[in-house]
């Protein structure tokens, strides 16, 4: 036989072989880390804790399945930004006196430029008026 024939189906059993030996792999690497997920979820159910993956794995996730018992969600609580809230309630206090001078047909103007002034500086520091 041809030498140059021969190494050709070599190769190319070599890459059929390649293939069917990556597909395995996959399979049983998805395998694999089904069930110690599982074995992560059944820890943490009986014993509280998480289990922890051995130095040489820097991650392990895993999403928990719809069909569980849905977990208590604890909301932290947000500590407003203090410069923030005096920016809102100066805004209230603007928009205040802008109603009393409009109800008492006083000039405006001042009052408006600092509305949008204060509305300007709540815009900046990321919140909406």
């Amino acid at each position: 036989m041809d030498p140059i024939s021969e190494y050709q189906k070599w190769k190319q059993q070599g890459e059929s072989l390649r293939a069917h030996a990556k597909q395995a792999m996959e399979t049983r690497f998805r395998e694999l880390l089904s069930e110690a997920a599982g074995i992560a979820q059944e820890y943490h159910r009986d014993f509280g804790t998480s289990l922890k993956p051995p130095a040489t794995i820097t991650a392990f996730r895993y999403k928990t399945a719809a069909s569980h018992k849905a977990v208590k969600k604890v909301v932290a609580k947000v500590t407003p930004d203090p410069k923030i809230v005096g920016l809102e309630r100066r805004l209230a206090q603007i928009q205040k006196k802008l109603e009393e001078a409009k109800a008492a047909g006083k000039p405006t103007k001042n009052l408006e430029d600092k509305l949008y002034e204060v509305e300007d500086e709540l815009r900046l520091a990321g919140h909406a008026a």
